[in-house]
C-alpha cells in the first residue's frame, strides 16, 4: 500500500489493519497463536512477530526488543505494531511474566499518533473517534510507508477497548509504573458508557501516590476528551482549586480542563500553576508518559504545557528547530 493509492479498496479487507485486528479470535490472542496473524501483510510486520514471540517466551529485553513496538510508532510506523497490542495486553496481565511492566508500557504506541512535542490545549489530549470505514485519512494523514495513520490509530483503539477488562485490574497493581501504564493505555478506549472513566475514578479515590493520581486524572481528562461530559469537566475545575490534593493533581488537573474547555484561562488557573509548577515538580512529573512524549532535553512537559497553553504567543526555543544551535 503506497501513497496515492485508491485506499477505498482496500477497506475492510487482508490489508486494513481495522479489520484484521477485529478479526483475530479469542483464542488466537490467549494462545499466542501468532501464526494466525498476517504480520506479514504490514511493514515490518514478521520483525513485530518475532519480537512478540520472543516476548512473550521470557527472553531478557535485550533479546526482546521490548520497545521495538514503541520504536517503530516514534518511526511512524503503526501498522504491524497494532497487531502486538492485544498480546502485549496479556503478558503485561500476566503477573509472573518478568518484563510485563515494558509490555503494558508498549501497548498505547500505537494508539496516539502526532503526539509527540504537541502540548497545545487543542492538541494534547485530542483523539479523534475510531475511523469510519468511509473516511480514509480522518486528519491523520499517511505513515511513512504511505498507510494511513488513522487506520492504525483506530485499530489500535479498537483493540485496547476490546481488552478493558484485562487492563482495569492493573490499575490496582502494587508496582506504581504498572498503574500509571494501564491509566494511560485505558485513556485511548473508547469509553461512551463512562465505565473506563468509572474505574479511574474508583482508582483514584484510593490511590495514595501523588504521580499515579496526576495520571489518573490526566487519563480521566483524555477519555472525557474523546467523550464529552460536562460533569467531568466541571470535576477537573474543582480539583485544580482544591487545596486539600496533592500539587501533582492539581497541576495534573489544570492541564486537563484547559484541554476540555475553550473558556480563556481564569487568573486563579494561572496563579495555582505558577505557584505549584516548580523545577521538582516538572522533573517528578516526567514519570507520566504525557509529559514525557512532550517534553524535549531542554524542557520537561510540564513546563512546555505551561507555556503552550498560558502562554502560546512564546515562541518555541530556538532548539526545537535547530538540533545544531547552542544550547542555553
Amino acid at each position: 500500500m503506497t501513497d496515492g493509492a485508491d485506499l477505498s479498496s482496500f477497506v475492510g479487507g487482508p490489508f486494513d489493519v481495522r479489520a484484521v485486528v477485529a478479526a483475530i479470535r479469542p483464542g488466537t490472542k490467549d494462545g499466542f497463536l501468532l501464526d494466525e496473524v498476517p504480520w506479514e501483510h504490514f511493514p515490518q510486520g514478521d520483525h513485530v512477530k518475532e519480537a512478540i514471540h520472543l516476548l512473550h517466551t521470557g527472553n531478557s529485553p535485550v533479546r526482546t526488543g521490548t520497545g521495538f513496538v514503541s520504536g517503530m510508532c516514534a518511526n511512524d510506523m503503526r501498522a504491524a505494531a497494532v497487531l502486538a497490542v492485544p498480546f502485549l495486553i496479556r503478558i503485561a496481565a500476566d503477573t509472573r511474566h518478568p518484563h510485563r511492566a515494558g509490555a503494558l508500557a508498549e501497548v498505547s504506541s500505537p494508539a496516539r499518533a502526532l503526539h509527540f512535542g504537541v502540548a497545545s490545549r487543542n492538541e494534547l489530549l485530542l483523539h479523534r473517534g475510531n475511523t469510519p470505514y468511509d473516511d480514509l485519512y480522518d486528519g491523520y494523514g499517511v505513515e511513512v510507508t504511505g498507510y494511513p495513520a488513522g487506520w492504525s490509530v483506530a485499530a489500535a483503539r479498537a483493540a485496547i477497548t476490546a481488552d478493558t477488562a484485562l487492563l482495569k485490574p492493573l490499575l490496582d497493581d502494587p508496582d506504581p509504573a504498572i498503574r500509571i501504564s494501564a491509566a494511560y493505555a485505558l485513556a485511548t478506549a473508547a469509553d461512551p458508557d463512562r465505565a473506563v472513566r468509572a474505574a479511574f475514578r474508583t482508582r483514584l479515590d484510593a490511590e495514595l501516590d501523588p504521580i499515579v493520581r496526576s495520571a489518573l486524572v490526566l487519563a480521566t481528562a483524555e477519555a472525557t476528551r474523546t467523550h464529552p461530559h460536562t460533569p467531568t469537566t466541571a470535576c477537573m475545575r474543582q480539583r485544580w482549586r482544591d487545596r486539600t490534593l496533592a500539587p501533582e493533581a492539581r497541576l495534573a488537573a489544570a492541564i486537563g480542563w484547559l484541554c476540555l474547555t475553550d473558556e480563556p484561562a481564569p487568573d486563579e488557573l494561572r496563579a495555582v500553576v505558577e505557584d505549584l509548577a516548580t523545577d521538582e515538580r516538572a522533573q517528578a512529573m516526567e514519570d507520566l508518559p504525557w509529559m514525557a512524549a512532550v517534553g524535549g532535553s531542554e524542557e520537561t512537559g510540564l513546563r512546555r504545557c505551561v507555556r503552550k497553553m498560558l502562554h502560546p504567543e512564546q515562541p518555541d526555543p530556538v532548539w526545537y528547530d535547530d538540533p545544531w544551535a547552542p544550547r542555553p
